[in-house]
């Protein structure tokens, strides 16, 4: 289960060290079946069945994230991003923090990624689905869209098969929802989301913690979600502002 995406984007943008928990989750080892809540698995796959159902939404996200100092103190860093997304292939994504801000936007034939502090943008030619953007952005350019993992789960590209652990934690409300807890264990990282119950099943909190760091840093994020938004067409649509320099859209090296 890819987790890096509702997480590791924002917080970028958050904190001024790499020494993070939200990264992705790495695979280990099969758990003994009395370690694994089938019914938790079933959780996760009916709700990335639904989010593959959502046509046109905007989910936003409020993120905190630990970082770790060299003698174990803990600096706590908030982050915050917004996805607009008609599918197949429009979305426009805000990032922002403190620290910076950045925007991408994909009208179906062109992504651009913009600076507006800076004025900088860059545009290249790209014709595929959201989760195809996702995917290209990450293997070719090292950028990651953040809450990309909504294009993922109920996909292929997300399996549970490699989850040691999971178990339902009970219910709580999440900004006045009810919602089902659930947590798992995958390689050396712990993790925690709360779904909505009901017939939406949306998820609307996730906790990352990195066992490999004995100081245990932890990523929260709380998603929103307005299932009728009112963005029209002309929000996936880049018009470089006035004064602002085109870059270049450099690939990412690779070993």
């Amino acid at each position: 289960m890819k987790l890096a995406g509702l997480t590791s984007a924002v917080l970028a943008m958050a904190l001024a060290s790499p020494l993070v928990v939200a990264q992705t989750a790495v695979a280990g080892s099969t758990a003994p079946a009395s370690a694994v809540d089938t019914a938790s698995f079933q959780a996760l796959k009916d709700m990335g069945t639904f989010l593959q159902t959502l046509k046109r939404f905007r989910a936003s996200t409020s993120l905190t994230g630990e970082r770790v100092l060299a003698d174990g103190q803990k600096l706590l860093h908030t982050a915050s991003a917004t996805v607009d997304v008609q599918r197949p292939d429009r979305l426009r994504a805000r990032m922002w923090s403190i620290r910076s801000e950045r925007e991408i936007i994909y009208d179906g034939k062109t992504v651009t990624l913009f600076f507006p502090e800076q004025k900088y943008y860059s545009s290249v030619e790209f014709s595929g689905s959201n989760g195809e953007l996702v995917k290209k952005l990450e293997e070719r350019y090292g950028f990651e869209v953040p809450l990309s993992d909504l294009f993922l789960w109920g996909t292929p590209a997300a399996p549970v098969d490699k989850i040691e652990s999971a178990m339902n934690a009970g219910q709580d409300l999440v900004g006045g929802d009810l919602c089902d807890h659930y947590a798992f264990r995958q390689g050396d990282f712990d993790w925690q989301i709360w779904i909505a119950t009901g017939a939406k099943p949306l998820p609307r909190k996730l906790v990352i913690v990195n066992r490999s760091d004995e100081a245990r840093p932890q990523s929260v994020s709380v998603m929103d979600w307005n299932l009728s938004p009112a963005f029209k067409e002309s929000a996936f649509r880049f018009s470089p502002p006035k004064g602002a320099t085109k870059i270049e859209f450099v690939p990412a090296k690779t070993n």
